[in-house]
């Protein structure tokens, strides 16, 4: 009976957040007919820890959600230029790179693109932002964290006062490297290591091609070393173009577009409460996910 009992109050709690959120869901539409003369801006935001772990009602990825976004803001007319509102620490290097690719592929069809960190914007969420036309940070938001990381975990010695054996089968003598039973070998190692560098390279040279004119390569490399800063320090080398919150940047993505009046501010990839929930849910278990990471 009690069980029964609490199975119905989880099914009823389900429903209800479910009714709330159908009742509280954005209107995604955004009509061109509804947009005056002077264009729209869109808006894309970027919240949580990129990566492709599954989330919303249709299964589709964070990012793949973003890249949709950005998509749509290049095939519609009424948009004429986009704000990026970043909220995130990175993650997934693939996801940042994902979502710079379609900001360069927006950038050619000669729509300007701001971003705008809020309280974090580091590591992929910098790569992101660094792809745009300029950068709007607070003074106290934290950014930077330029660089690259995978981490391994040895619980060889536990497993053996535990009495745990384990026992491998494989086609090739790297195939089980970053196994937690036992330490890296050197040539793992070495392995490893290019891996990182590689992509920290590519991290580099999109920082270096999004900042040119900005910064020079030998001052984006000095600082390039995983350390985080504030907005306000990120101004003073060159790292952000500009220092405000939203609104000082929906400002500046007008004047780039060069729009006149009150322009209606379209949100290209709202996200409702119930889905919300589950993103933050998932974006935490991103976390643990073994891919190769910037944050």
């Amino acid at each position: 009976m009690r069980q029964r009992l609490v199975v119905g109050l989880i099914v009823a709690f389900c429903l209800a957040v479910l009714v709330l959120a159908v009742k509280w869901s954005p209107d995604t539409s955004g009509s061109a007919s509804m947009v005056g003369a002077g264009g729209a801006i869109g808006v894309v935001r970027i919240e949580g820890v990129l990566s492709g772990a599954s989330q919303g009602y249709g299964g589709a990825t964070q990012t793949e959600e973003i890249m949709e976004a950005l998509r749509e803001a290049g095939k519609r007319d009424d948009i004429k230029a986009v704000l990026i509102r970043i909220d995130s620490p990175g993650g997934s290097a693939v996801a940042a790179q994902e979502i710079a690719r379609e900001i360069e592929r927006l950038k050619k069809k000669g729509k300007p693109l701001v971003a705008s960190m809020g309280d974090v914007a580091a590591s992929g969420g910098y790569w992101v932002a660094a792809s745009c036309d300029e950068i709007f940070a607070n003074p106290a938001t934290t950014t930077g964290s330029i660089g690259v990381i995978t981490e391994q975990v040895n619980l060889e010695e536990l497993f053996s006062r535990m009495g745990i054996e384990t026992e491998v089968i494989k086609s090739g003598s790297y195939k089980d490297m970053g196994s937690i039973t036992r330490k890296l070998s050197p040539e793992e190692r070495k392995l490893l290591e290019e891996l990182v560098d590689d992509v920290y390279q590519q991290f580099l040279l999109q920082v270096e091609k999004g900042r040119r004119g900005k910064m020079s390569p030998d001052e984006i490399r000095t600082i390039a070393d995983g350390r985080v800063m504030t907005g306000n320090k990120a101004k003073q080398i060159g790292l952000v173009d500009h220092l405000g919150n939203y609104y000082d940047a929906l400002e500046r993505t007008k004047e780039l577009a060069n729009l006149s009046g009150e322009p209606q501010v379209i949100e290209l990839n709202p996200q409702d409460p119930f889905s919300k929930v589950f993103s933050q849910l998932l974006n935490s278990k991103a976390i643990l996910q073994p891919y190769l990471s910037i944050r």
